[in-house]
């Protein structure tokens, strides 16, 4: 009767884990739609000025950066010099509540699109750890793995904010698209060929194939800072394999919702398909060939 218990009670906790997936990402889908509802209310009317681009911070806190004291202004004009303007690029001072944000919204973007495609693994995790506990050995909790895993994804995002801010002014749109045929090229051809390095095909594979990461990385922890860890490990490998995917929500729209689902659907039909490397190859392809002509219509 004991036993019967406990293995309902394990079993239940797995269906809590998947649970608690799916509510983050229903979470993470709803502050996302909201996000882009308030970009499109706060985009330029006929007649106003259109060139500063309408991002998050803004748009959800312009009193807060109205009342910020004028060091951050000053320290924002100075990085308007020196290398950045060389590139061309005049960053627009942001304050600390819009960098913050900004950081925001590129965090539960990538928990909304990313967590599904990891499910698999921590899944299989919660799945090992209930025959552990059975036998005595007890894992972290899932939580511990999944929390680095996350980590991973939230340097990504400090990284892509940063991006934001030196591109935003220069090559973004108010919506936070591309506004330039040249760069979208860039981004285009830099993305599909990356599909087809050996990098990618190594970072796909551990994420593809948990029992290979597992084997790779010596099995899960049992501590708590381990089990972190390697949720981490397990994320960089997933940043090293998306990354460049997700530089293109700079050239469809940051807050395009459209464009994210499709990003982020593709990842998760890229992880979770046993395609091999097949898709990546003709995503890789296609991209390619979108970028050349937007160096064909740049240059007309």
């Amino acid at each position: 009767m004991a036993d019967s218990a406990l293995e309902a009670l394990l079993r239940r906790d797995r269906a809590i884990v998947a649970a608690s997936i799916a509510a983050l990402t229903a979470l993470a889908w709803i502050y996302i739609l909201r996000l882009a509802a308030m970009d499109m209310q706060a985009m330029p009317m006929p007649g106003m000025d259109a060139t500063m681009p309408m991002n998050p911070g803004m748009a959800m806190d312009d009193m807060a950066m109205n009342d910020m004291n004028m060091d951050d202004t000053d320290m924002g004009n100075e990085a308007r010099g020196g290398p950045l303007e060389a590139l061309g690029l005049s960053p627009r001072p942001w304050t600390a509540v819009e960098a913050a944000l900004t950081l925001a919204m590129w965090v539960v973007m990538m928990v909304g699109m990313m967590l599904p495609s990891a499910t698999p693994m921590i899944l299989l995790y919660a799945h090992v750890g209930r025959h552990s506990l059975k036998q005595g050995k007890p894992f972290a909790p899932t939580g511990f793995f999944a929390g680095g895993y996350l980590i991973a994804w939230g340097v990504f995002s400090l990284v892509a904010t940063f991006g934001q801010w030196l591109i935003e002014e220069a090559l973004l749109t108010p919506s936070l698209a591309s506004a330039s045929a040249a760069f979208t090229g860039v981004v285009l051809v830099v993305a599909g060929l990356y599909q087809w390095t050996p990098l990618k095909d190594a970072c796909l594979r551990q994420c593809q194939t948990p029992v290979v990461f597992l084997q790779t990385h010596g099995g899960f922890r049992r501590d708590p800072r381990g089990s972190l860890a390697l949720g981490f490990r397990h994320g960089l490998y997933c940043v090293g394999c998306c990354w460049a995917l997700m530089a293109l929500l700079f050239v469809g729209g940051i807050m395009n919702v459209l464009w994210i689902a499709a990003i982020a659907i593709f990842v998760l039909l890229e992880k979770l398909t046993p395609a091999g490397r097949v898709l990546p190859r003709i995503a890789g392809t296609v991209l390619l060939a979108l970028g050349l002509w937007q160096f064909v219509a740049a240059a007309a």
